[in-house]
């Protein structure tokens, strides 16, 4: 019987954000503006003269040449930073509830996305530090409005289309400024619409927005959003002025950074290095390599391990994961967890040293998937990633003899013994779901890219998610049938 596969619809809701209850989130940059104890209320808008006010205060201490409260950017690439004044000469448009209604009539209906997915504007790639799904948004890649103006509402159906797929588990979302400039800027009510859009189901489990090489316009902007964003949302948002900075919390390998950005930020760093935030590790501890296993090869691994195909952290996880109250926790694999503690952890892990997971199931959960997300080679190889990438051409009876010929004839063997090891396992999880909520899609959408990666020549596209979602999700389902007892 074929997997019965569903994408889900978008849905709108008018919800306010203030009342959302997750923990905040630190700030990363020393620099990032601290939020008002405001809460959400539209006629905070309504009224613009609090805003104007502010915004001629902004723009007289700019053009005088004081420095309000920011870090500014000290070279120009073109992006919208000194002249931001005409930009924002009019107050953002608040939109109806007869708008949204609308929007979501767009966006249930079918369209056809690959004009805006060729740009390469909103990309889905790797995991964070604490093991969040990344979305990747670069403004450089926005094209410039010429004789055809730019669909920005399109665009903003195509951004809600791609969360959809992942905000029922945390992520993060990265957002490169640079390249933004008077020529290809969205306007300002769009942001506005955008960030109504994007109800409170997108904003929950959003962990962290990274604004990375931030400049004037943007702060501006910011100041005037302010009274109608969430404090709690507010806490999420971060300024990065250098990639350095960002790699502190995300694996720059993973991400697919513009080569402008990367030139941009080469200036930055050769202008600023006495400013640079660049901080490195205080000491560092040397890894026996005989006990290496994250960032390791499975061959290493085994070697060093009497010939077990099975990483000891793998086993160690699964293990403390494979028990009722761990199996029956509500988003298990859908969490994150404390950057600080997992980082503790691989160190002492490679070191070899014990491993306590402090009794919480969302660490051994994002360890495993750490584990494999840092593999040298995803546990589905390289070569197999353009065959996994075609899986939706294949059609329904020739499925079942694809995937077996592709799991128990082109895999290694010892990728194959790990995999039905945490396939397997997944299995009992899956058995649970009732109370753990972790259906087979959801968990294909967890594990998905970190079993399966683009080779370093290609890197991930938006368009290889959904059928290396349906290839895992099959292999879940199916799994009894594909791995040899």
């Amino acid at each position: 019987m074929e997997a019965d596969y569903h994408q889900p619809s978008p849905a709108r809701a008018l919800t306010a954000m203030c009342n959302d209850s997750e923990d905040p989130y630190p700030s990363l940059s020393d620099y990032h503006d601290y939020e008002p104890n405001l809460e959400f209320d539209d006629t905070e808008l309504q009224t613009t003269s609090n805003t104007v006010r502010l915004l001629d205060e902004k723009l007289e201490l700019s053009s005088s040449g004081v420095v309000v409260d920011y870090l500014e950017s000290p070279v120009s690439d073109g992006t919208i930073e000194e002249n931001f004044e005409e930009a924002l000469v009019d107050a953002p448009v608040i939109i109806t509830e007869e708008d949204l209604a609308a929007l979501d009539t767009e966006l249930a209906d079918e369209e056809d996305y690959q004009d805006i997915a060729k740009l390469g504007i909103v990309e889905v790639v790797g995991d964070d530090s604490a093991g969040r799904k990344i979305i990747v948004v670069s403004a450089c890649k926005l094209p410039p409005v010429g004789k055809e103006v730019f669909n920005h509402a399109k665009l903003l159906r195509y951004l809600t289309r791609t969360l959809d797929t992942f905000v029922e588990q945390d992520y993060s979302l990265v957002y490169f400024h640079c390249g933004l400039t008077s020529k290809n800027k969205p306007p300002l009510s769009w942001l506005w619409q955008a960030y109504k859009a994007f109800d409170r189901k997108y904003k929950k489990n959003l962990k962290a927005l990274y604004l990375v090489h931030p400049t004037n316009f943007i702060k501006i902007v910011w100041q005037i959003f302010k009274p109608a964003i969430s404090a709690k949302f507010g806490r999420k948002v971060m300024y990065v002025n250098y990639l350095e900075e960002l790699a502190q919390y995300i694996n720059l390998d993973q991400l697919i950074i513009p080569q402008q950005v990367i030139e941009h930020d080469e200036q930055l760093t050769a202008k600023n290095k006495k400013n640079s935030l660049a901080s490195s590790p205080s000491s560092v501890v040397a890894t026996p390599v005989g006990t290496t296993q994250f960032g390791a090869t499975l061959q290493f691994i085994k070697e060093n391990n009497d010939g077990d195909p099975i990483p000891p952290i793998v086993r160690q996880c699964v293990e403390f994961l494979d028990t009722p109250d761990a199996l029956e926790t509500e988003g298990i694999f859908r969490r994150s967890a404390n950057v600080t503690v997992i980082k503790e952890l691989q160190s002492r892990c490679n070191q070899g040293l014990p491993v306590d997971f402090r009794g919480d199931p969302h660490i051994a959960a994002v360890l495993l998937k750490t584990f494999l997300r840092e593999l040298e080679e995803p546990l589905m190889t390289y070569e197999l990633y353009d065959e996994i990438t075609q899986f939706q051409t294949f059609s329904k009876d020739e499925r079942p003899r694809r995937v077996k010929i592709l799991v128990l004839e082109k895999l290694p063997e010892d990728n194959y013994q790990l995999l039905k090891y945490i396939v397997q396992f997944l299995s009992r999880v899956m058995d649970r779901c009732d109370l753990n909520k972790m259906t087979s899609s959801n968990l294909a959408v967890v594990f998905g890219p970190n079993l399966v990666r683009a080779p370093p020549s290609k890197g991930m596209s938006l368009s290889a998610i959904g059928p290396i979602n349906q290839f895992i999700d099959f292999l879940f389902i199916y799994q009894d049938k594909i791995f040899i007892i």
